[in-house]
């Protein structure tokens, strides 16, 4: 399993979603990937993202700065 970070700290919707997308293209069944942001929108987005993409939502932690960090594991 790797561990992705996408920082997506300055971005707003869709923006976080569509650099999450890019990653998992590149990445393998089992890797995690951890989206950190500040968009509001990303916390409803990352979690239906990985529902509708047959991924798991793994959960959010609160990170630096007001940021918080969304995390997908692929399936």
């Amino acid at each position: 399993m790797t561990e992705i970070t996408i920082d997506a700290r300055g971005m707003l919707c869709p923006l976080p979603i569509i650099e999450l997308a890019k990653a998992a293209v590149a990445a393998r069944t089992g890797d995690e990937l951890t989206v950190e942001c500040k968009d509001a929108a990303a916390r409803v987005d990352v979690p239906a993202w990985a529902r509708m993409t047959g991924n798991e939502f793994v959960g959010e932690t609160e990170t630096d700065g007001g940021a918080f960090a969304l995390t997908v594991r692929l399936r």
